[in-house]
């Protein structure tokens, strides 16, 4: 699997140079999708965006890609699997931290968010959540997994899985690495 098919799905206000996720990128090349707007997060333009980015990718020759979102990146990938045609084109997800957007602060600065989809992803995945992040609670986390019928792995006290330091590695936080590489690794079994 090429680097250029891992695609890295910031969430709301993009992730910063000290972000794990910006590490990532640096250190193995992997794929950022750059939204218009990372303030005023339109829930329209982000699906649309991650699509023309899949649909840039040869997956006839590379094979699917496997998305790797943070925060609201996560309920993007939702949103998007829910509408799109195009999800043979993922063979996986690692999503992380997801954000509640019902929570009632952010329904006011993300209003376009509400009734994100709460459907199976058609393709593998794996949600991390921490015990203590304050954008959404352990438990809000695992009904989302339910809800997308992903696996759900305690990620410990880590808040909003974002800073290296708090998450068990100077700087590219080796258990997000271990989920991914699982992830790349995993074969999709093809019916004929």
């Amino acid at each position: 699997m090429r680097a250029s098919q891992v695609l890295l799905l910031p969430g709301w206000q993009g992730s910063d140079a000290a972000h794990w996720q910006s590490l990532w990128a640096l250190a193995h090349g992997y794929q950022r999708v750059e939204q218009h707007d990372w303030r005023l997060a339109l829930r329209g333009d982000w699906i649309a965006r991650l699509e023309e980015v899949l649909l840039s990718i040869d997956t006839e020759h590379d094979g699917p890609a496997v998305l790797v979102a943070h925060g609201l990146g996560c309920q993007l990938v939702a949103a998007w699997a829910a509408h799109s045609r195009q999800t043979h084109r993922v063979k996986a997800a690692l999503l992380v931290a997801p954000m509640d957007v019902a929570q009632e602060a952010l329904q006011a600065v993300l209003p376009s968010w509400s009734g994100v989809p709460l459907r199976a992803l058609p393709f593998r995945s794996v949600l991390l959540a921490s015990r203590d992040d304050p954008r959404c609670t352990f438990e809000r986390a695992r009904q989302y997994a339910g809800h997308w019928a992903c696996g759900c792995v305690d990620a410990g006290e880590g808040a909003h899985l974002a800073r290296p330091g708090s998450l068990g590695g100077p700087d590219t936080w080796p258990e997000g690495q271990r989920h991914l590489a699982e992830l790349m690794a995993y074969q999709p079994t093809v019916s004929v």
